[in-house]
């Protein structure tokens, strides 16, 4: 299951509430999805910084 199958499916289960409920509902659904947003721009970020790293190390090698 990707990770924007199970923000899918978090949304589902969230639609089926009490509407009463709603309003808080949408609230954690908006911040569960801004979360699991953050999670994959911080993988991102962490897996570029690691190619920079790694482009650096190979120019310095070179210039010895």
């Amino acid at each position: 299951m990707g990770k924007h199958e199970h923000i899918k499916r978090t949304a589902k289960k969230n639609d089926t509430l009490n509407r009463a409920d709603q309003p808080e509902q949408n609230r954690i659904k908006d911040l569960e999805l801004e979360n699991e947003l953050l999670r994959i721009e911080n993988e991102y970020l962490k897996k570029l910084d690691a190619l920079v790293r790694q482009r650096e190390q190979r120019e310095r090698n070179k210039r010895k």
